[in-house]
């Protein structure tokens, strides 16, 4: 039986049950008991009065009594799921905890009273969570509370009315506190609704997919944030006109967004507040209880319940019970600035599974596959120009990125966010953050290399195309020499990908490619050879590059604290020291694989035939690839079998 880490050695989950889960063993008694063993940890932690949670941590930039508002209201969201989806049979000091806080944090006079609404506020993100959380307890919290704590907690939230917002999923916020103020009786300005539902409006790129505000700011933010307030929004008011879109682009987004979890749960480590976890479950049950799911019931929670039981069996929560600011451990340079001791309890909307009622299919019927579980996966994501490829031996996801840069929030001439414009994100690797790596830039990462040692960040990525086994991008920057233009194209095959580069830059500048990352608590294995690098972790795990075209010699890079997966990590690397001046192509392969890896077979292999702007790639199989780079891209596969494939399509 496993043992949830907690002060408290009594916590303990329930048995597996491997018939009716047969992939991960967990039942909605599993989510309920973590549910409760995250509440009962931040208790001790509570003010008295109960309106804040001072949690221990580095603190957020806005501030102790902001952070506190945060652990109120973040760990309210989750005890709401738990108290609604309990019918309100819960413990009653769970219930009164909650109660308390309202009337102490809406008291001016109190000592922790909540912060006053202002423009562009943290409070505006926390109040948010607390209108969902009176609306789904409304009958056993809201409407039990004396009249003048309801008046108090009404005027608390209409102070939020015309108040600016940031221009990301932040205009959603206004959105669901309006709606509960109109289902209370409070005043409300239905313009706000409708004025924040429109704007996301201007950011929905199709096939599911929103970027969060303006630009390419593709992350799980489009599930988490984009589709849930909306979709949430509509189980408020009843809407059924915005309801039925919403609900229609969840579902293209679930066909795709299913695809971005490991075998054994680990989602892809990629973009921002990673320290969230399991809320990257949320629109997987957002699908269930909004009827919005193109997935079978029982793969719903195969995947969800895989995420949940990855992170604990890992870790987390941690010894105390808590959340910490990290993936696994904590890790501050993944965290953004303004988060604070109490931010990651934003996982508590992976918990959203519990509104559905404990008979419903997505916790009765058996577990069904994950796509992973199937065999291997190609998919194509045309929204945040991904191509994501997924290997059943290993049990690994790889997304390659073609599209998502979050440039707007970077300045012009500083660094790149590495968790936004590498080529390669992973559910087992993830890119490196510390503040030295980040500005070599070696990991997942074509670098042009001036004579004096600066390279060519990847700021801004020009999307082309995501098609079938194939992604393409382009990027300029200019360095002390001269403007320099890499243009990029990806060609995925099992664990394997093909990165094709056509780098226009001055003569005599290096290039430079480098791989995925890999982390331990001790240095990975390294092994060079002619062409190729190798690193290796001791689960077997291994990042690898060939050169197959262009690219000469071949290294490794070390960090330490810079990866969210161990203190110790490991990038391999190909270089080419003299480019010619003009354009000119480099091939290699790239690898991250669970499975043996003989770099001297796949160079022999693996053949790139290079002609001007065009490529041939011949796999061992036979299957072949036809590539044009330059002014007018062209990617054809032809099958050993079937038809071949073209892009531009006809």
């Amino acid at each position: 039986m496993l043992k949830l880490a907690a002060t408290n050695a009594s916590t303990r989950l329930p048995p597996v049950d491997g018939w009716s889960s047969p992939y991960t063993g967990w039942t909605r008694a599993h989510w309920e008991t973590v549910a409760d063993h995250l509440l009962a940890a931040v208790t001790p932690h509570a003010v008295p009065g109960f309106a804040q949670y001072r949690l221990p941590g580095r603190p957020g930039d806005a501030g102790l009594t902001s952070d506190g508002l945060e652990g109120y209201a973040r760990t309210f969201l989750l005890a709401a799921f738990r108290i609604a989806g309990a019918g309100g049979n819960v413990p009653a000091e769970l219930v009164e905890r909650y109660a308390d806080g309202l009337a102490h944090g809406t008291d001016p006079g109190h000592r922790y009273a909540w912060p006053a609404p202002a423009d562009c506020s943290q409070q505006i993100v926390e109040a948010a969570s607390i209108a969902l959380a009176l609306h789904e307890t409304r009958r056993w919290l809201f409407d039990q509370l004396d009249d003048r704590v309801r008046e108090r907690v009404v005027d608390w939230l209409a102070g939020f009315a015309g108040r600016r917002t940031w221009q990301s999923n932040w205009v959603l916020f206004p959105v669901v506190i309006q709606q509960f103020l109109a289902q209370v009786g409070g005043p409300h300005d239905p313009a706000e609704i409708t004025g924040g539902l429109d704007r996301i409006e201007q950011w929905y790129v199709g096939d599911g997919w929103y970027t969060d505000g303006a630009g390419q700011c593709f992350d799980y933010y489009a599930g988490w944030a984009m589709h849930l307030y909306p979709l949430m929004w509509a189980r408020m008011s009843g809407d059924r006109e915005r309801g039925c879109r919403y609900r229609q682009r969840l579902r293209a987004f679930l066909e795709q967004y299913q695809h971005m979890f490991a075998r054994d749960g680990a989602p892809v480590h990629q973009g921002r507040s990673l320290c969230y976890r399991y809320a990257a479950v949320a629109p997987l049950w957002l699908g269930e209880l909004m009827e919005a799911s193109p997935l079978p019931a029982g793969r719903t929670r195969r995947i969800a319940s895989g995420v949940l039981r990855h992170f604990v069996e890992r870790g987390v929560p941690d010894e105390r019970g808590l959340l910490g600011l990290g993936w696994y451990d904590d890790f501050l340079p993944t965290v953004q600035h303004y988060s604070g001791p109490a931010s990651p309890y934003w996982a508590g909307k992976g918990f959203l599974g519990l509104l559905l009622p404990a008979d419903h299919p997505a916790w009765t019927a058996r577990e069904s596959t994950a796509p992973i579980d199937d065999g291997d996966r190609a998919v194509a994501m045309p929204g945040p120009g991904w191509l994501l490829h997924a290997t059943r031996h290993d049990g690994l996801v790889r997304v390659v990125n073609h599209g998502s840069d979050r440039a707007r929030h970077l300045a012009a001439d500083g660094l790149e966010d590495p968790h936004y414009t590498r080529f390669g994100y992973a559910s087992h690797a993830a890119p490196e953050a510390g503040e030295a790596a980040r500005a070599r830039a070696v990991d997942g990462h074509l670098a042009v290399v001036a004579p004096d040692g600066t390279v060519s960040r990847r700021r801004r990525i020009e999307p082309v195309a995501a098609y079938d086994r194939f992604a393409a991008s382009a990027y300029e920057d200019e360095l002390p020499v001269g403007p320099v233009r890499v243009q990029t194209a990806s060609l995925v095959r099992g664990p394997w990908e093909v990165r094709v580069h056509r780098v226009t830059a001055p003569p005599g500048c290096g290039v430079r490619e480098g791989g995925y990352a890999l982390a331990a608590d001790h240095p990975p294995a390294e092994r060079t050879g002619p062409g190729w690098a190798r690193v290796r972790r001791p689960d077997g795990l291994a990042s690898v590059v060939v050169a197959l075209h262009g690219l000469r010699d071949a290294a490794v890079a070390r960090s330490v604290d810079s990866n969210a997966y161990g203190a110790c990590s490991a990038t391999p690397y190909l270089t080419a020291p003299e480019h010619p001046g003009g354009s000119a192509l480099y091939v290699s392969l790239v690898a991250l694989t669970g499975d043996r890896v003989v770099p001297d077979a796949l160079r022999e292999s693996i053949v790139a035939v290079v002609d001007g702007d065009r490529v041939g790639i011949r796999f061992p199989d036979g299957e072949r690839i036809e590539l044009t780079m330059g002014a007018a891209p062209a990617y054809a596969r032809h099958p050993v079998t079937g038809a071949s494939v073209h892009w531009p399509t006809a």
